[in-house]
């Protein structure tokens, strides 16, 4: 047999899987493997967002809108909503001095809960990021108040700290009697007092962020600036603080939305008569003593109503000018 007869039969079939894709190609058009591709995942989407979906609908917005919706009348909560009295609500809300001293009460909060968190946290985090004996045990006793109920710690707190409680009577039998105070009750103190018991509450759950964001930190970085010469401090403030800002940003945001909400620990300490006096009242306090309390669930609606409005132009304006930087590079477009 020739080198050309050979060669025919293979060019033949060559020739004939050639033509054969080619009829292929142009039969299945590249756009219906696209389309299948793009249902699919637009299926996969609904059924992954549809359940977390009716869940945020039925139990956030709905009950928003229908807060809203009763704000504007004066209702005892029985029976159907029919005296509409406008916004007059929301006029008597703005315009009441004790509403006006709770939201001075939960920004103060909002401010001091960032000045003494953060350096506690960022300290314990650093300290505790480093490899020393007891370490796991200390990581956990710290992160133990933030776990335990609300209603533990505020009953357990308001025990020690009253005016015949455990920490006078401690003070007391050492000698110190003459720093025995009204923890609860003195205006000068008890600001104080929520603060302490707020930092103690939750300074464990910052200190986990702070942990978590400073595993994230290359080692390497450490080690290079190490072999240049730089001491522990200027590590920390060139190194550590520059990359843990994102966790920080975070962690404040956190803050900033749960002081504005802050009820349990007011509320279980203080009660609904002595917080307005001591000066620890917040606006979630003042739409239940108003609002529920007093039998006006309407007026307590439009309380609520405010609030919401309050919390969510913060966290817009803060996810608008803070956190626009952290989130710029995590949102990313389809694939053409």
């Amino acid at each position: 047999m020739s080198v050309s007869e050979r060669t025919y039969p293979v060019t033949d079939a060559v020739v004939s899987v050639t033509e054969e894709g080619g009829d292929a190609s142009a039969s299945s058009p590249s756009r219906r493997p696209r389309r299948r591709r793009s249902w699919r995942t637009r299926a996969e989407i609904g059924i992954l967002i549809g359940p977390a979906l009716i869940v945020f609908l039925a139990f956030v917005i709905f009950p928003v809108v229908m807060a809203a919706y009763y704000g504007f009348f004066s209702w005892s909560g029985f029976g159907p909503a029919t005296d509409f009295v406008g916004l007059n609500n929301y006029f008597v809300i703005l315009s009441d001095p004790a509403f006006q001293a709770a939201l001075w009460h939960n920004a103060i909060i909002v401010v001091l809960s960032l000045v003494i968190q953060g350096p506690i946290a960022i300290g314990l985090a650093l300290l505790l990021n480093r490899k020393m004996r007891g370490q796991s045990l200390i990581r956990v006793l710290i992160f133990v108040p933030y776990v335990i109920a609300e209603v533990v710690v505020g009953t357990g707190w308001s025990l020690m700290l009253a005016t015949n409680g455990a920490l006078n009577d401690f003070l007391e039998k050492i000698g110190l009697g003459a720093l025995a105070q009204d923890w609860l009750s003195n205006p000068d103190l008890a600001i104080w007092t929520l603060m302490g018991i707020i930092t103690w509450k939750y300074i464990g759950f910052a200190v986990i962020l702070m942990l978590a964001g400073l595993q994230g930190i290359p080692e390497e970085l450490y080690e290079a600036a190490a072999i240049d010469g730089a001491s522990y401090w200027q590590i920390q403030r060139s190194i550590t603080l520059p990359l843990l800002g994102p966790t920080l940003r975070i962690w404040a945001f956190l803050s900033i939305i749960g002081s504005l909400q802050l009820f349990d620990l007011v509320y279980i300490i203080w009660g609904q008569y002595v917080a307005s006096t001591a000066g620890t009242s917040t606006m979630a306090t003042y739409m239940v003593v108003t609002g529920r309390n007093a039998g006006s669930f309407g007026y307590g609606s439009a309380v609520a109503v405010v609030i919401f409005l309050i919390s969510l132009t913060v966290a817009l304006l803060y996810q608008r000018f803070v956190l626009r930087r952290d989130t710029e590079g995590a949102v990313t477009g389809g694939a053409n």
